[in-house]
């Protein structure tokens, strides 16, 4: 039997994580799986012939740290998603290279300093009243801000002390956000698996479940399926697991939002065959 850690965070709280699923086809496939903080020091990594990033849902708070951890994993037994790649998607400027690549992303600015005046700028520049404000590094859809050209003075104001000395992006909002929702497709060691569709709350524009929205699988159409294949081939580093996030755009075709490659959730409770998939592609990653 060999033996794999996942990496999961301190407090788990409101998260829903499915981890679990993966659990029993991989002991059918030989491995027993422990699940660990990221921030445990009681077990010698050394302990487990492999270790997987997965619910590590708060490294944010402490990049330094979580990127030591995972050097120290890297040096002892086998990661996955392989460092290069997770040091690459640790910050959103990575869409600025998949740009470079050829994938069709939501416009994107990238403020040095956010100030509450740069506000109609970024608007006038994008050709689009209402935006989205985020963290260049961040998840869950925290300190994610939508703001139109009749928000007041004082909510800009305090938007921009939010990104005081933190790097933001900048993009249109997305109107089909609303009204059909966000779609993720899911792929292990470069094989389409699942798809879901994330659709927000009413009053919300966040797709993650902790914000109350909806998600439902769906089965992705051959245009989906080709902007999230040529996401997928654009990549340095072939990676174990990745969610794809896209929205759909005013004519009809499909922008990416996000290529989540170090702690997505793979939502394996939607596919009944997606646990084995996962499962499958484990086994083989690590031999």
């Amino acid at each position: 039997m060999k033996h794999c850690a996942f990496l999961t965070l301190d407090e788990v709280g409101d998260f829903v994580i499915d981890d679990e699923y993966a659990i029993a086809p991989l002991r059918e496939l030989g491995w027993s799986v422990t699940t660990l903080s990221w921030r445990q020091t009681g077990r010698p990594w050394s302990d487990f012939d492999a270790v997987v990033i997965r619910s590590t849902w708060d490294y944010w708070n402490d990049v330094p740290g979580f990127l030591s951890v995972l050097q120290d994993i890297d040096r002892q037994t086998r990661l996955a998603n392989p460092l290069p790649l997770v040091r690459w998607n640790l910050e959103k400027t990575y869409l600025r290279d998949l740009a470079e690549r050829g994938v069709g992303i939501v416009p994107t600015l990238w403020p040095d300093v956010v100030g509450a005046g740069d506000f109609d700028l970024w608007a006038e520049r994008l050709g689009s009243d209402a935006l989205v404000i985020k963290p260049v590094i961040g998840a869950n859809g925290e300190d994610a801000f939508r703001f139109g050209p009749d928000d007041p003075a004082p909510r800009r104001a305090q938007i921009a002390r939010r990104f005081r000395d933190r790097g933001a992006l900048v993009q249109p909002f997305m109107s089909r956000i609303l009204d059909e929702g966000e779609y993720s497709l899911f792929y292990f060691a470069g094989r389409y698996s699942h798809a879901i569709l994330k659709t927000p709350a009413t009053g919300e524009f966040r797709s993650q479940e902790e914000h109350g929205a909806e998600v439902r699988p769906v089965r992705p159409s051959g245009r989906l399926r080709e902007r999230a294949d040529a996401a997928l081939a654009a990549l340095e580093y072939r990676p174990l697991y990745a969610r794809i996030d896209f929205v759909r755009d005013a004519a009809d075709d499909f922008l990416l939002m996000e290529q989540e490659l170090i702690e997505p959730s793979l939502y394996l409770r939607t596919d009944p065959a997606a646990p084995r998939r996962f499962a499958t592609a484990l086994a083989a990653w690590f031999g």
